[in-house]
């Protein structure tokens, strides 16, 4: 470490625990020239103590926010306190590579800051230590356990084979449409549609098949439906789409759109090639219903005008 006053020789065991101490030690003076540089940062950064000492630090570390750390410290010595950030705050000061095994799926080193003011003999804070915590593999752990909630989160509310909403997610978003329409009157449209015929499909390319014909319809529903939309998997070959801001017609349109491009198209599949259709019913929602449960049942009662008139078709309920 290098000290601009030769005095701290005298200091030369605390010297050895500031050199060998797993923490980066920065002393600054108030116009950021760097004053010392512990071994801590000097294996970190490759600039030994001698090289680095009186630069200023920004001349050195141009990635280094300069306008947030002089807020930081001009605070510090103006206030002669103590300031703390945390990874989670900014993840680093300091854009050091991690070097540590155990957590090498993590590109840079998280870093948690301590600032401190230093006084000198008037009594004044006339110096500024930083002290640099490497906690990569606490981040490390904390955003991997963080990614793995959301992914059983995303689990819980999706259908494992489609992706899609499951069950209980879309009729609790039904619910919420249904509530929204009650508080503002926006036009907004419901959707039930299943697979025609799809046992036969079953029964004779068999399940795996099957359930590449209802992966391929939830992909195509995806495909045809806007962002503010939203589909579920209702049920074995049965789904529903909430269609916001949406009209009965405007409604018809989308339906059409995923019934022929579902109609044109073929699954292939290791059990042979497979063509086939759905039948979709719509219901506007108005003030007839009680509940969001009545509007899909509209929305059924639509399918089985669909199913019954031939299928392959879209109907709007009345």
């Amino acid at each position: 470490m290098a000290f601009q006053n030769p005095e701290a020789g005298a200091f030369h065991w605390l010297v050895d625990m500031l050199e060998s101490v797993e923490v980066g030690l920065v002393v600054l003076d108030l116009d950021f020239r760097v004053q010392a540089w512990n071994g801590f940062m000097e294996h970190h950064s490759g600039i030994t103590g001698s090289q680095i000492q009186n630069k200023v630090l920004f001349d050195v570390f141009p990635d280094i926010p300069q306008a947030w750390l002089t807020r930081k410290v001009d605070a510090v010595a103006m206030l002669n306190t103590r300031a703390f950030t945390s990874w989670e705050q900014r993840p680093y000061l300091f854009k050091f590579r991690n070097t540590r095994p155990i957590t090498g799926t993590e590109e840079y080193m998280f870093q948690n800051l301590t600032i401190s003011p230093l006084t000198g003999t008037n009594g004044e804070v006339d110096k500024i230590c930083l002290l640099i915590y490497d906690v990569t593999e606490f981040a490390s752990s904390k955003r991997a356990l963080e990614r793995a909630n959301e992914q059983l989160a995303k689990l819980s509310m999706t259908d494992r084979l489609t992706g899609l909403l499951n069950r209980g997610t879309w009729e609790n978003l039904v619910d919420a449409e249904y509530e929204r329409y009650r508080r503002y009157g926006q036009a907004t449209s419901l959707v039930m549609f299943d697979i025609d015929h799809f046992k036969p499909v079953n029964d004779n390319y068999g399940h795996l098949a099957g359930d590449e014909v209802i992966r391929h319809t939830a992909q195509t529903t995806r495909n045809n439906i806007r962002q503010s939309d939203s589909a579920g998997r209702y049920g074995g070959e049965e789904f529903g789409i909430i269609l916001p801001e949406t009209d009965a017609e405007n409604a018809r349109l989308i339906c059409e759109r995923i019934r022929e491009s579902i109609e044109k198209s073929t699954v292939e599949t290791s059990a042979g090639n497979i063509t086939y259709t759905i039948s979709m019913g719509i219901a506007q929602l108005t003030d007839e219903p009680e509940n969001y449960m009545q509007w899909m049942q509209k929305a059924d009662e639509a399918l089985y005008a669909a199913k019954e008139s031939g299928r392959n078709k879209v109907v709007v309920g009345e």
